[in-house]
């Protein structure tokens, strides 16, 4: 049976045990997203607490991490998402993301909008891809596809 959590700070706490274990145990998300049988984007997600684990998925890497069984429970849980608080993000990473949604959210909007109509593009049928590429000019880019499943509004 599926579990759901409604204090998004439980989660949290998980996730700076797992970070702190990840880094001591000098592990990458990739190594944990081995133990896991999962993509490292969904694991990273998941750990960061965004998604839940499936057991055998949770059970890996709570042992991998030295975590216990009680956090093996825990990363099966339906979280409370949103790891943004609301407000304007301060990480100059996340903060670009913001700002790339301010300077091209409204042409992503049209062009979707154009393409396929009214809807959206769903986050929970989406997958996410982060490659480091060279850059033709010097220096290395990073490629982010965000693919998501279109979902037409429907008149009721």
């Amino acid at each position: 049976m599926a579990h759901t959590q409604i204090d998004p700070a439980v989660r949290a706490e998980l996730a700076a045990r797992a970070v702190e274990a990840k880094t001591r145990k000098d592990l990458s998300w990739q190594r944990i997203a081995d133990a896991a049988g999962l993509s490292a984007v969904f694991t990273t997600a998941a750990v960061l607490g965004q998604h839940p684990l499936p057991k055998e998925a949770a059970e890996a890497v709570a042992e991998l991490l030295e975590l216990g069984e009680d956090a093996a429970r825990l990363l099966q849980t339906v979280p409370v998402r949103g790891s943004i608080p609301d407000r304007v993000p301060t990480d100059p990473t996340i903060y670009r993301f913001y700002e790339i949604l301010q300077v091209y959210g409204t042409t992503l909007k049209a062009l979707i909008h154009e393409q396929f109509g009214d809807g959206i593009v769903s986050a929970v049928n989406f997958r996410l891809d982060v490659k480091k590429v060279a850059d033709p000019e010097g220096g290395e880019r990073a490629v982010i596809t965000l693919d998501g499943k279109y979902l037409p509004a429907e008149p009721f």
